[in-house]
């Protein structure tokens, strides 16, 4: 992986160019991070031609060229700096590299906020039409006091800020590598064109970190959720936040929702990971899709969004593989869902044991199951069966399995059996 990292400095001496090459000679093992210099770009002006400037055609070349861009600002009066403002009109006028671009951004300032004003602020010129980077939407690396954060060599003092930087950069190496594996190719089918990423916040997306673990309580600060006592007027219902929760954690089943954004945002939390049947983590709430199922089952995954969100099905149902051990038949169900003008709105997934309900029907009709001579099994149900549908989802593509129990407090990285909700 060639990820170019570009510190928005022109002074002789800058602790944010220092920042740059330290996370370029730490982090190497990660990816071929180089360090550009925006020293000899000239001042912007609209009416000179790029082509007449190598420094910046280079510049943007590199850009083009990588697959993905460290951005480092210094603050100046509560603003990133003039230069690297300046490369950016470059950047966005005549060419255009950080179009979809995966971009981080991170930060030194002398003082407390460690650039975190000037990051705000960058991120929202990167992702202006014209330049339209992808900037990761997770955590900020803001060093603060940076004139004491070097050692004489130049790392990092601090073993904190050390590893949480190192945290930072796992996190941007992974999110180049959720852009690139779900960018379609030309005359690809439709459904890889399904973000998994969740990059495109809807008019219900909560302005929080995805990969917070405290997600939800972040989010109920944000919007002043009710809660406890406080009343909920539903379609056909009045319910206090402790009703509701106590009515849909006493339903027989597993309810995930995952938004129109591909966002996983509830599950009915009646169960501990250990006792579920598709097993996910509270941490696991807010997280995209694409952080929920591993790299071999995002493509069936995207199948499956793309049939329900395209209304090629309402419903798309299917097995878990090894249904006959310990006499259990687990069967996940994705529905579609759909606002009152009919525009769609998420997947409502429910996982639940059909064999108790099979075994008492058996049970008070006398009945028996008994095979059928020469009857095909058909191993998925549903809309993969049509002649027109993508190639059958993995069964392991669920979107509730999840990974052996981490060390807390450790969100879980998915492993190869995460399902289609994966949480």
């Amino acid at each position: 992986m060639k990820i170019v990292a570009i510190a928005g400095s022109i002074a002789e001496a800058s602790y944010n160019r220092q920042l740059v090459a330290y996370i370029a000679s730490h982090f190497a093992e990660l990816a071929d991070i180089q360090p550009l210099s925006i020293q000899d770009v000239p001042v912007f002006d609209e009416d000179l031609d790029i082509a007449d400037y190598p420094a910046v055609q280079a510049l943007a070349d590199q850009i083009e060229a990588a697959d993905g861009v460290i951005l480092a600002t210094p603050e100046h009066n509560h603003t990133l700096a003039p230069a690297m403002k300046n490369v950016i009109e470059w950047l966005s006028n005549q060419v255009h590299p950080f179009a979809n671009k995966p971009t981080l951004i991170v930060g030194a300032s002398y003082y407390t906020q460690g650039s975190s004003r000037a990051q705000l602020s960058l991120r929202q010129i990167l992702e202006a039409p014209g330049v339209g980077a992808l900037v990761m939407p997770s955590d900020e690396f803001l060093l603060a006091d940076v004139q004491t954060a070097f050692d004489a060599q130049g790392n990092l003092s601090d073993p904190g800020t050390q590893k949480f930087l190192g945290t930072v950069m796992g996190k941007f190496v992974q999110w180049v590598n959720v852009l690139a594996a779900m960018k379609p190719t030309p005359d690809a089918p439709a459904w890889q064109a399904e973000d998994l990423t969740a990059s495109h916040p809807t008019d219900t997306t909560i302005p929080v970190p995805m990969d917070a673990d405290d997600w939800v309580e972040q989010g109920a600060a944000k919007t002043h959720a009710a809660s406890g006592h406080d009343y909920v007027q539903l379609d056909r219902g009045l319910l206090t936040v402790d009703q509701l929760n106590w009515f849909l954690n006493t339903f027989p089943l597993e309810a995930t929702y995952m938004d129109e954004n591909n966002q996983f945002v509830y599950y009915n939390h009646f169960r501990d990971h250990d006792d579920m049947l598709a097993p996910r983590y509270p941490a696991q709430v807010g997280d995209a899709a694409a952080m929920c199922h591993p790299k071999r089952a995002q493509d069936h995954v995207k199948q499956v969004l793309h049939m329900l969100r395209s209304g090629k099905t309402d419903r798309f149902a299917m097995p878990v593989p090894g249904n006959q051990v310990n006499a259990k038949w687990i069967m996940h169900y994705y529905q579609a869902m759909h606002d009152g003008d009919q525009h769609y709105r998420g997947v409502n997934e429910w996982v639940l044991d059909i064999w108790p309900i099979v075994a008492d029907y058996l049970k008070q009709t006398g009945q028996q199951l008994v095979p059928v001579p020469g009857a095909k099994v058909d191993a998925v149900s549903g809309a993969s069966q049509s002649a027109t549908a993508p190639a059958k989802p993995d069964a392991d593509t669920g979107a509730s399995a999840a990974s052996e129990p981490p060390a807390a407090p450790a969100k879980p990285a998915p492993d190869a059996d995460t399902g289609a909700s994966a949480k």
